[in-house]
């Protein structure tokens, strides 16, 4: 699988950040926001909400494997 990243730039906290990730995460990130009716900005602002000292892009891709492990629709508390 040839998964080239993608930098892309956000919106969060009133400040703007770049973030690169794989494009299969990317793709992901977007079912996971649609399937909560959340935009990927406002999904990638409760994910930096949430990750402590974690790195962003590393926070996104466990937060992704995380939302597959359960069930791409199902909504948690991330």
């Amino acid at each position: 699988m040839g998964a080239g990243i993608l930098k892309r730039s956000v919106s969060i906290a009133g400040h703007r950040t770049s973030i690169s990730l794989e494009e299969p995460f990317w793709d992901a990130l977007r079912e996971i926001a649609a399937g909560r009716s959340l935009s990927v900005q406002a999904l990638i602002g409760r994910i930096d909400a949430e990750r402590g000292e974690q790195n962003l892009s590393s926070a996104i891709r466990v937060f992704v494997l995380q939302s597959v492990r359960n069930g791409i629709s199902r909504p948690d508390e991330h």
